[in-house]
């Protein structure tokens, strides 16, 4: 698609894509009566609110025809890049089709494919699947499935880990902020610090732990594991007959340059928990991979075989979203590309980080990177930072990320209550488009490195009115 050229809408009897078209500039206004208005207030404040129309490949557009790269596709989700053609192909020849889609009474071959395809890119043994519509349901699966399997009450994450916010996973997120005002959560949930296998064979020592759930790479920060701690926390776990759980959401399906970051060590988990990239960037859709005999042992007799269901979970359009993305990866050797284009990223950021002050560490695997910032010298620069952290923790990565939007657009996220910028392109991303990236961010930074630049006046005035509505409301 060319930049500024208007989408052609595809015409439905009902008119529902007719006016999702025509009425793109009332979405915000739409978004903050009946969805989530402090959302919208947030996007607001940091020069998010655009109202795009389209999107194709590494790029959204918004109504004036503007381009945006897209270095954040939805944490990961649209892995592809947005509405692939080969998926939705896919997709339209499913509907096509007319096939049986009644998922509580029917296993479809869609569905059977898709498990086989996914065991056969894991370790030996992990053959038993269970397809769920979000990445949290399939954690949430496991952790039910670790418990009736082993009988054992405890389930044990990490310090800093994200693994969902609905309630399940939600007690074995290891960060406060996002617990905070929902409790009681799950009882026998507790976490240890991450890359301290000391502290997780304290934890696992009266054998009562049921799993251990951990990312290889945490998603809060883009902090990557210690080398030789998922070994390490593998070889404890089966010590002490806790089952092992890599949270692969996030990091699985290229992301780090191999099909599952488990691949980058000698690792055998119990469980993998697949989502995001799953989708093709189309539809809901996620998965818990286990082995039979746990399987089994938890739900698999006839008497149970109906107490652990989802109702969408391997509906016919996911299922086939499923098996076209890994297709398209494997055709188009997406792993390997992605590899390369992380190195090219990587090197192009330590480049960046060598000659900015502000730039304090690049780190990550294949396309899955986080800058981690830090204040200038400058007594200006410092107080500016200060300020900021009073207003709100993290808010000092928007120091880059509205400058990139506004001025070069180009969508990054602050990965969260800290000051670490976490990059998420897809996997599709061409070496030009990582240039156009690298030289976006160097004017930013170049604009930052001088604490009289227009970007720290900026956000002084996002703070100090951050200060300002949390003294009203108080």
């Amino acid at each position: 698609m060319d930049v500024g050229s208007e989408p052609i809408p595809t015409l439905d009897a009902l008119g529902v894509v007719m006016e999702a078209t025509s009425r793109a500039d009332d979405a915000l206004r739409l978004a903050a009566t009946y969805l989530d208005s402090s959302l919208v207030d947030l996007l607001r404040i940091v020069g998010f609110d655009k109202d795009y129309v389209s999107a194709e490949g590494s790029y959204l557009y918004d109504t004036t025809g503007r381009a945006y790269l897209d270095f954040h596709t939805g944490e990961g989700f649209a892995s592809l890049g947005h509405n692939h053609a080969g998926v939705g192909e896919v997709l339209q020849s499913v509907i096509g089709a007319g096939l049986v889609d009644g998922v509580q009474i029917h296993y479809s071959p869609l569905a059977g494919i898709l498990a086989e395809e996914l065991s056969q890119r894991l370790p030996s043994g992990l053959d038993a699947v269970f397809f769920t519509s979000t990445g949290a349901e399939a954690v949430d699966s496991a952790m039910k499935f670790a418990r009736a399997a082993t009988r054992r009450p405890r389930l044990i994450s990490c310090e800093s880990s994200f693994h969902g916010v609905t309630l399940g996973p939600l007690s074995l997120v290891g960060d406060d902020f996002f617990k905070e005002g929902f409790g009681p959560l799950v009882p026998g949930c507790d976490v240890v610090p991450f890359g301290d296998l000391g502290h997780l064979e304290d934890a696992l020592r009266g054998k009562d732990v049921a799993a251990f759930i951990v990312e290889p790479i945490q998603g809060r920060a883009v902090t990557p594991a210690p080398p030789g701690y998922l070994e390490g926390a593998q070889e404890i776990c089966r010590h002490y007959g806790t089952l092992f759980v890599l949270d692969e959401v996030q990091t699985g399906l290229g992301r780090t340059g191999k099909w599952f970051a488990l691949e980058h060590g000698a690792l055998e988990p119990d469980f993998v928990l697949i989502g995001k990239a799953l989708s093709g960037g189309y539809m809901p859709v996620a998965a818990m991979v286990t082995r039979r005999q746990i399987y089994d042992r938890a739900v698999g007799t006839l008497e149970r075989s109906y107490v652990h269901q989802s109702t969408f979970g391997r509906n016919r359009l996911s299922m086939a979203a499923g098996l076209a993305t890994l297709r398209v990866i494997e055709r188009d050797g997406l792993v390997e590309h992605a590899e390369r284009m992380g190195a090219v990223l990587y090197d192009g950021l330590r480049d960046l980080q060598a000659r900015y002050e502000i730039v304090k560490d690049v780190r990550g695997r294949g396309l899955m990177l986080g800058i981690e910032l830090q204040a200038p010298s400058s007594r200006l620069a410092r107080f500016s930072w200060r300020l900021m952290q009073t207003a709100s923790a993290g808010l000092f990565p928007q120091l880059i990320v509205i400058p990139l939007h506004r001025d070069h657009g180009v969508i990054t996220m602050a990965a969260g209550k800290n000051d670490v910028i976490k990059l998420l392109p897809p996997l599709t991303l061409s070496e030009d488009e990582a240039g156009s990236f690298l030289e976006a961010l160097d004017s930013v930074l170049a604009d930052c490195q001088e604490d009289k630049g227009k970007n720290w006046a900026v956000m002084r005035e996002i703070a100090l009115g951050t200060l300002s509505r949390k003294s009203r409301a108080s």
